[in-house]
């Protein structure tokens, strides 16, 4: 399917907004990590690492309506939180094929912490 890609490049160069997502759709979107979603935002759509990053988080909330409470830090804003291993965010689309996530914070709470679930506490 890679001829049906949407023309990120030129959509933002004409000043659109783009998001990128994945909704595990076994159908048409069998893709499950968000960090892969964003290497493809890169190099096969022609976005920087910046833009990459920003159409997975505030460009995404955007897109259903949610970015007057999540998508980027601000105060009054939900955060779930994601820590990464890895030295930039420049990594996040360089170093493909490894999960960089190491702890996720969900709604205040951690869930997933050295790489594994957290059991419910």
């Amino acid at each position: 399917m890679m001829g049906k890609r949407a023309p990120a490049r030129r959509l933002v160069d004409a000043g659109a907004i783009v998001a990128l997502a994945t909704d595990f759709n076994p159908g048409s979107s069998h893709l499950y990590a968000m960090p892969f979603v964003l290497q493809l935002g890169v190099f096969t759509m022609g976005l920087t690492v910046e833009e990459a990053v920003n159409a997975c988080t505030a460009n995404a909330a955007y897109a259903i309506g949610r970015h007057g409470a999540v998508g980027s830090l601000e105060v009054g804003k939900k955060m779930d939180l994601l820590l990464c291993d890895v030295p930039d965010h420049v990594s996040l689309a360089y170093e493909a094929g490894r999960n960089p996530v190491r702890t996720v914070i969900k709604n205040g709470k951690v869930v997933v912490e050295d790489g594994r679930r957290v059991a419910s506490r």
